[in-house]
């Protein structure tokens, strides 16, 4: 996180990242080129232009899945979590790795035309025929999007385009996959029938087919399932539903659960040195489970970027100006109870204390929205 907008906000984290990440992409390369080499010999042989172009097209088909696998599996184990904070250092990666591919290909196999290279690759073969199908079209607006997909990848944009349309923006990526496979079905597959990358195309593309439905068909049935609303306290004395949320013991120090709502956004309850607070689950950067995050040095921290939240108000630790809806929350016996109905971003509410023997609630009003860590965190 950062108040001012900078290239990229460094850190130790980021540098072992994008070190990793360098080191991995540079061995894939020397790897693949070094056994091509080795096995495609004498009459197979192969060019060392046309094994690097292939190296660098199959080395950004690998990133861009394990880059849509993340998002999956962070929500499958809480482990590779912390791969998501600087995905966006794979994406950027990918575009590059692209469109180093398909420069050395027009350049290749468009340089000794008579016309632009560019239009000469893409007016050849036929939309007619499957073998002589035009894939570069397919590689083309692959490329395109992953490039819009770079071009805004930082924080700047994601401000000033509005969240939910950057998010939108961001989700093309899928459409660029699927362009990647189609060029690759009807490009490599169809002149060299290579059945050891038609079977790895397959396998990926199924296996991020199960794991997007699994978490998928795991949301379902959670939104499906909402907690009950309290039997004994339907409504309060301003007409408001109490939810039913969880008993004390069901919910760990500096953790959450995530409260689901019929028709509604879900709410992530927190427990703070036993005490509870609720926000909703859903974080104002990138719309990042917040519930499936952790309380660390007394801020709610998103598990997808780092966005941090004071549980009490909702609001960003200053300089830092984000802020989410809260929820008034009580505690009867060992029920912990959350008010159904969302208070504006950013409204201070008083934790309940785990020792409240009786139904309670009250709005912090003698706290200023403008400075959070007054009433500490």
């Amino acid at each position: 996180m950062s108040s001012t907008y900078r290239i990229v906000q460094w850190n130790r984290h980021k540098r072992v990242y994008d070190v990793v990440l360098a080191c991995g992409v540079v061995v894939l390369l020397v790897v693949f080129v070094v056994v091509s080499k080795m096995v495609l010999t004498g009459e197979h042989a192969v060019s060392d232009e046309v094994l690097i172009l292939r190296a660098l097209g199959i080395c950004a088909i690998v990133l861009l899945h394990v880059t849509l696998l993340i998002g999956p599996l962070a929500r499958l184990t809480p482990r590779c979590a912390a791969l998501l904070y600087n995905r966006r250092h794979l994406g950027v990666t990918t575009f590059c790795l692209a469109l180093a591919h398909a420069l050395l290909a027009t350049i290749y196999y468009g340089g000794f035309s008579g016309t632009n290279p560019l239009l000469s690759i893409l007016n050849y073969g036929s939309f007619r025929s499957v073998s002589a199908f035009p894939f570069e079209w397919f590689g083309l607006l692959a490329l395109l999007i992953l490039f819009v997909m770079a071009a805004t990848s930082h924080d700047f944009w994601l401000v000033n385009l509005g969240a939910k349309f950057w998010k939108w923006l961001h989700m093309s990526v899928y459409v660029a996959y699927a362009a990647i496979v189609l060029h690759v079905a009807l490009g490599a597959l169809q002149s060299e029938r290579h059945l050891v990358l038609a079977i790895l195309i397959i396998a990926g593309a199924l296996l991020l087919a199960t794991l997007h439905a699994i978490v998928g068909i795991r949301q379902l049935r959670a939104d499906s399932q909402p907690s009950p609303i309290n039997d004994e306290a339907i409504k309060d004395e301003n007409n408001d539903q109490w939810i039913d949320a969880a008993s004390i013991d069901e919910i760990p120090e500096s953790r959450a659960k995530v409260v689901h709502l019929a028709g509604s956004e879900p709410i992530a309850l927190f427990r703070n040195n036993d005490t509870f607070s609720a926000v909703t689950n859903v974080c104002a950067h990138q719309g990042g489970p917040l519930g499936e995050g952790k309380i660390v040095g007394g801020c709610i921290t998103c598990p997808w970027h780092g966005y941090q939240y004071l549980p009490h108000n909702g609001q960003s630790p200053p300089p830092f100006v984000e802020k989410i809806a809260t929820y008034e929350v009580r505690v009867r016996g060992d029920r912990v109870e959350v008010r159904a109905k969302a208070l504006p971003p950013g409204t201070p509410v008083v934790p309940a204390p785990r020792t409240c023997a009786k139904p309670s609630f009250s709005r912090d009003r003698s706290k200023s929205d403008a400075n959070p860590q007054e009433s500490g965190s």
